[in-house]
């Protein structure tokens, strides 16, 4: 787990770095920023949006005595969109816009729920360390 994520906060901004200057070189430094730019306003957009649709049909399902379970996982993912748009970059803001997309969203989370029901089936925990 450690190496996953030592390898998630280095080759992610070095990815991001890298392309950054590629499109760089071939858009120019101020096209590059505002395309940066534009994708978070976009994201931010259509977290908002998002954000707000999921919690509207979450108040309606309490107030109709449901469980709003699938619109709940839904609003972690709207909130994990929200913070990967935070980080700069084009590949971040891209998978986050990819999240809060509703279609692309339901792949997600149907993925997700795989992953849940594997972890149901296995709940044994192993901790391995090595020093």
């Amino acid at each position: 787990m450690l190496l996953k994520l030592f390898l998630a906060f280095t080759l992610i901004p070095l990815l991001e770095l890298y392309l950054l200057i590629k499109i760089g070189a071939y858009m120019g430094a101020l096209n590059t920023l505002v395309l940066v730019i534009l994708t978070g306003f976009a994201g931010a957009y259509l977290a908002r949006m998002q954000g707000m649709q999921t919690l509207h049909r979450v108040r309606s399902q309490l107030q109709q005595g449901m469980m709003p379970a699938e619109d709940l996982i839904d609003a972690v993912i709207i909130f994990a969109a929200g913070i990967v748009l935070l980080t700069p970059g084009l590949l971040t803001d891209i998978a986050g816009l990819l999240l809060l997309f509703p279609t692309s969203r339901f792949h997600f989370k149907r993925w997700l729920r795989h992953k849940f029901n594997q972890w149901m089936k296995n709940p044994n925990v192993t901790i391995r360390h090595n020093f």
